[in-house]
């Protein structure tokens, strides 16, 4: 099978990693790719969000199959591009994938379907926000409705900052805080059959113990030793299928990689929001810990056959990943800095952790890595219990040598000490 992966983040990296290891898949391609993937798959260039672009590169390759990793493809179309080429995508329709480009839209959708989340307001105007803000008091939590990469949300006991937040949006969507812990569930839909893969936790702010500000994850671990054994069904039962089957009652099915970010809450789980791929760092746990391959899981996802899926199956180990940021992130980063020890890495420390790519790119002479982003790596170690992981995956991260990075010190300590 010929594979064709679109982005070129640690997600992608993640996902091109794990099909690289699938007996069935004969040849990985991956556009644009980055430095990392290079290493997996034959990068090509294309502009990820040219559907045309990308349906054309993959009939020339002869893809059987298509994952589009990030959201702003999806959400511009680019699977519906691919499907109408006659190629199997993996990934949900513009339509569907307002899900996640219009927190009103997923809002609307979960009013619908009955599934449990926190109040809101959709504001558009100074009133409307002054308005919801005061409604819900401290803490306030002012998400931009569209795509923001990670940083649109704030949440914030300054109400000047929550308001300005809200003004430079436009249109926002604020709610109610959810108390308790977060967890992050994937699922792989076709549309009407709902299979969840195992939860993960991440870690959003970019200080040691969640202080400074919002970013795209600083890091994630697997499996949540203090989560309920049934938190899974429950989840499919109360949110993810509803979800499924409401989008598919519209006439817009689902299919792809269904994410829900979940609190647990003192009044049960509650959806924080939901994305419609696989999100970054958690997909690194997640699939560090899949033992099915993972080709013909998106395949049958692609050709709406997913009832014929046999259950996964999953390792027993437990996975950390930890974020190398640039300096300055989640601010303006600084990029073209150079990157070194990624060879001591993959001598010392692999098979039990390795390094996933984000922002990076080869200098001109191929000699050398150099960041090209905030997020730049990340890395990701296994081990028999998440203390094994985290220090397989610290000591890792100290190989590394990246002037002025930055990277949590306490990714899944809490969880690893309980």
């Amino acid at each position: 099978m010929k594979v064709l992966v679109i982005g070129g983040g640690a997600r992608e990296h993640a996902l091109c990693r794990s099909l690289s290891l699938d007996p069935d898949v004969t040849a990985l391609h991956c556009a644009p790719g980055n430095a990392g993937i290079a290493e997996v798959a034959q990068l090509h260039p294309v502009d990820a969000m040219d559907g045309a672009a990308v349906a054309r590169l993959a009939t020339e390759l002869e893809a059987r199959l298509v994952v589009v990793g990030p959201e702003a493809p999806l959400v511009a179309g680019v699977a519906d591009a691919v499907r109408d080429a006659g190629i199997a995508c993996f990934g949900p329709s513009a339509e569907a994938a307002r899900l996640e480009g219009s927190k009103a839209f997923a809002k609307d959708v979960m009013a619908a379907a009955s599934v449990p989340t926190g109040r809101s307001y959709v504001c558009t105007t100074p009133e409307e926000i002054d308005k919801a803000l005061d409604a819900f008091g401290a803490p306030f939590v002012v998400k931009d409705d569209g795509l923001a990469a990670g940083k649109g949300v704030v949440v914030t006991d300054d109400i000047v900052a929550a308001r300005e937040h809200a003004l430079a949006c436009g249109r926002v969507v604020i709610e109610e805080f959810l108390d308790g812990p977060e967890v992050s569930l994937f699922a792989v839909t076709d549309g009407r059959t709902v299979l969840p893969l195992r939860p993960a936790q991440d870690f959003k702010r970019a200080l040691d113990g969640d202080e400074g500000p919002n970013t795209g994850g600083m890091g994630a671990y697997s499996p949540l030793p203090w989560a309920d054994p049934k938190l899974v069904d429950e989840v499919l039962e109360t949110v993810l299928q509803p979800t499924v089957d409401e989008l598919r009652r519209r006439g817009t099915p689902f299919a792809g990689l269904l994410y829900a970010g979940l609190a647990i809450t003192g009044r049960g789980v509650r959806v924080i929001e939901f994305n419609a791929r696989f999100g970054d760092p958690e997909t690194q746990v997640v699939l560090a810990r899949l033992r099915t391959p993972l080709a013909g899981v998106l395949l049958a996802a692609a050709e709406e056959r997913l009832a014929d899926q046999p259950s996964l199956v999953w390792r027993d180990d437990a996975a950390v990943t930890v974020v190398v940021a640039s300096h300055n992130y989640p601010g303006t980063p600084r990029t073209g800095d150079p990157i070194e020890g990624l060879a001591d890495v993959v001598a010392q420390d692999a098979p039990h952790a390795y390094v996933l790519h984000a922002g990076t790119r080869l200098a001109d002479d191929g000699s050398t890595v150099l960041s090209a982003g905030g997020r730049v790596l990340s890395v990701t170690a296994t081990g028999k219990d998440l203390g094994q992981a985290r220090e397989r995956a610290y000591a890792a991260v100290d190989r590394i040598r990246l002037d002025g990075s930055q990277h949590r010190t306490d990714i899944a300590r809490e969880a690893a000490e309980a």
